[in-house]
């Protein structure tokens, strides 16, 4: 390695495949809501959105972040 270079790959490198995280967490309890993914899809993410929906009080307000996720790009995860 040198100074001021990014490392790169070698030839040899294999990507063994990704896992999607979805996780939602209530900060004033603590609670952790999470669900793994092995493949990339939206209904995956619309069946996360669900499970909030049902173990969370209907009076909480839920702010949704996404990081890489671009739920927006399938009708099924548009917001109306």
């Amino acid at each position: 390695m040198i100074p001021g270079v990014p490392e790169r790959r070698s030839f040899d490198y294999v990507r063994h495949g990704t896992i999607d995280l979805f996780a939602a967490l209530n900060i004033a309890t603590g609670k952790v809501i999470s669900k793994l993914s092995a493949q990339h899809r939206a209904v995956d993410f619309r069946d996360f959105l669900g499970q909030i929906d049902r173990q969370t009080d209907p009076a909480l307000a839920v702010h949704v972040i996404c990081d890489l996720c671009r739920p927006g790009d399938y009708a099924d995860t548009r917001c109306p």
